[in-house]
C-alpha cells in the first residue's frame, strides 16, 4: 500500500500508547498471510533481546533490541509519533493448513506493505 491504512495506523497507536498485547490481527503482505497479536515496539524488542541474548552465537545482537529509542528524550513526542510498523507476537505464516513456526514467533512488518487485514487470529481446523 503507497497509503498505509489510516485504521490500521490507529489500532497500532492504541495498542503502543496502553502497552497491550492482546490484539489479535491478521495481515496480507506480499507472498505471505501472517496471523498473531499486537504488541507495542518496546515490549517486543524486550522480547527479541531475550530471545538473542539466550542464544551463544546472537547474543552480541541483542543490544540492538534493548538500546533506548533514538530521538531527543522527549517521550510526550516519541508517543505522538504515528507507528509505520506493527509488531505481532505469537504469529505464523499461514502455509497451507498451518501455520509457521508453530509455537508462533516475532514479526516487525511495514504497515505500508499491508494490502489487507482482519481484526482476529486466523487458525486452521481439520474439521
Amino acid at each position: 500500500m503507497s497509503n498505509p491504512d489510516g485504521l490500521l495506523v490507529d489500532i497500532a497507536a492504541m495498542v503502543e500508547s496502553e502497552r497491550s498485547n492482546q490484539m489479535p490481527l491478521t495481515v496480507v503482505v506480499p507472498g505471505a498471510v501472517i496471523t498473531g497479536r499486537l504488541a507495542p515496539e518496546s515490549l517486543w524488542n524486550e522480547r527479541v533481546a531475550e530471545v538473542l541474548a539466550a542464544s551463544e552465537h546472537l547474543k552480541s545482537f541483542a543490544a540492538l533490541f534493548s538500546a533506548p529509542a533514538t530521538g531527543d528524550g522527549d517521550d510526550a513526542a516519541l508517543s505522538a509519533a504515528r507507528p509505520t510498523h506493527l509488531h505481532l507476537h505469537v504469529a505464523r505464516i499461514l502455509q497451507g493448513s498451518y501455520g509457521l513456526p508453530h509455537t508462533g514467533g516475532m514479526y516487525r512488518i511495514a504497515i505500508a506493505d499491508i494490502s489487507s487485514w482482519t481484526v482476529g487470529d486466523l487458525s486452521y481446523s481439520d474439521q
